[in-house]
């Protein structure tokens, strides 16, 4: 394991390396002393920082900023963290601003809701600080690779996907997705031909524990595949095991 400060010199130099232009890391916590912790050790680290201490002054920061990270709480005075996702995620000027949650409510059944809504990561308190900063720039960087990163496409069947956009197109129609359906299926047809477990996509797509007992894989494919209609073929049931996009001309065999 790293020695603290050596971590945060790792930290400090990869985020003097990312480009100027972009946003501070936005603190959403109702409590004062949190976020000045927080917020110090941010920028000791090299981030810039902002703050909001409810769910409607993060919702309006979080729109004018453009921020890097968001570091979100789910106990906030006013509106549910977990509402304030959901919100920032419908919205198509926050919808791609990577989100971080940091709460005391660590159970399971909590982190795989908070990812569903479309979290990129869940941290519970009482939290370690270098552990934090490290994960901020971690999700800062897969935000950085996929901007910087040319326009990408997925085709599967009548199955196309925008990777920049997060928009799906069946037969040239643009389909409506929830981010979680979304990862999920391009998840699947990345790995097309292969099968993935339901051990796979949760710890892959969720970002979860494989030990969770859960039904919320098979609800989730079950509900893709209503949604994608016909198209939806494509993804097969392996008894036992998972499920699979088949390669073109392969036969069905769930």
């Amino acid at each position: 394991m790293l020695p603290a400060v050596h971590a945060l010199f790792l930290v400090a130099d990869y985020a003097e390396r990312m480009t100027s232009d972009l946003g501070p890391v936005l603190i959403v916590d109702d409590e004062r002393d949190l976020r000045t912790l927080v917020d110090f050790n941010l920028r000791q680290a090299g981030f810039t920082t902002a703050h909001a201490a409810n769910g409607a002054e993060a919702l309006a920061r979080a729109r004018s900023l453009h921020p890097r990270v968001i570091i979100l709480d789910l106990n906030l005075p006013d509106v549910s963290g977990m509402d304030v996702c959901r919100l920032l995620r419908a919205d198509p000027a926050t919808k791609e601003v990577p989100i971080l949650m940091l709460t005391a409510r660590g159970s399971e059944p909590d982190r795989v809701q908070g990812l569903e809504l479309g979290a990129d990561d869940y941290l519970a308190k009482p939290f370690n600080l270098r552990e934090l900063i490290l994960r901020v720039a971690s999700v800062a960087r897969r935000r950085k690779e996929v901007t910087d990163a040319p326009r990408q496409r997925l085709v599967a069947g009548g199955i196309a996907l925008d990777l920049d956009a997060h928009l799906c197109f069946v037969d040239d129609a643009e389909l409506p997705l929830t981010l979680q359906e979304f990862r999920l299926l391009v998840y699947l047809i990345q790995g097309r031909g292969r099968v993935r477990t339901r051990d796979d996509l949760l710890a892959d797509v969720w970002n979860t524990s494989p030990d969770l007992e859960t039904r919320t894989v098979d609800t989730h494919v079950k509900r893709l595949r209503d949604k994608l209609g016909r198209a939806g073929d494509i993804i097969e049931t392996v008894r036992g095991v998972g499920y699979r996009v088949r390669e073109p001309g392969a036969d069905a065999t769930g």
